[in-house]
């Protein structure tokens, strides 16, 4: 291996990583991703909708919509909006939804990468400052109009809780207690939360009252898409506890979405 080929380009085997951030290793080498849309209409890029989280007796729990607008049409009805960002916590997309999907993959190989350097995992608090900053890194585009909003949540092992987190367009991160929402829809399902959630609800609960959100927000505004029982698409739902994250499967969603929907006015 030549002496002048080190610090640059992609990793080579046995070469050891420069710190435990991975976006820094990649600053360092000149490999980091960005975006330029300079002078580039923004228009027709799909977005990503509505995303809610709300915390139950045993964590956290947090849903999605599946569809993705482009202006006034369904760019796409089976979007992914929840992922997991590592065993112990969560995180949900909205706005620009290919950058939203970049910036998470990014996030998620952060916390790895971390895991891999240090011998532990970032702190649940630690993991939401990151994710802060990866938010106020996109602010030059923000302002072009390709905008990336997440909601966060996770156990902390420490306090044996679940908590969650907000953020705002700047990079502004908060700690939410009970709920979260946003997204074209979240000011709807925030008000449907307001009125349904409760402290310490069990899972079935948490999960009705999740699925009836974005059903309520859905119903006014046309970017968000309620659950289609006929094309089987459900929102997208994960927990998080003690036991770690959990991905609520199609065939429960199915079941508690024709019995919100049955018993909607």
């Amino acid at each position: 291996m030549n002496s002048h080929n080190l610090g640059t380009g992609p990793l080579r085997l046995g070469e050891t990583a420069e710190g435990s951030s991975f976006t820094s290793v990649l600053e360092n080498r000149g490999i980091a991703p960005s975006w330029r849309v300079e002078g580039v209409s923004t228009e027709g890029i799909p977005e990503a909708t509505t995303i809610l989280a709300i915390t139950w007796a045993d964590g956290v729990l947090m849903a999605g919509d599946r569809r993705a607008t482009a202006g006034n049409i369904i760019a796409h009805r089976r979007v992914r909006k929840v992922y997991p960002a590592d065993e112990y916590s969560a995180v949900a997309i909205s706005g620009t939804a290919g950058m939203a999907v970049e910036m998470i993959k990014l996030f998620q190989t952060e916390l790895e990468h971390y895991e891999k350097i240090e011998g532990v995992r970032l702190s649940l608090e630690g993991k939401a400052n990151y994710l802060a900053r990866m938010v106020r890194a996109n602010l030059t585009l923000a302002f072009q109009g390709l905008v990336v909003v997440p909601l966060f949540c996770g156990f902390d092992e420490t306090d044996s809780t679940g908590h969650l987190y907000s953020f705002d367009v700047v990079g502004g991160r908060y700690d939410e207690l009970s709920y979260a929402t946003t997204g074209s829809g979240g000011s709807e399902a925030r008000s449907f939360l307001k009125a349904a959630w409760q402290p310490n609800i069990d899972r079935n609960t948490a999960l009705s009252i999740a699925v009836e959100a974005l059903v309520s927000a859905a119903e006014e505004d046309s970017a968000t898409g309620g659950p289609d029982l006929r094309r089987k698409i459900y929102p997208n739902i994960l927990t998080v506890t003690a036991d770690g994250v959990s991905e609520v499967s199609d065939e429960e969603l199915s079941e508690v979405s024709a019995r919100v929907l049955e018993g909607r006015p």
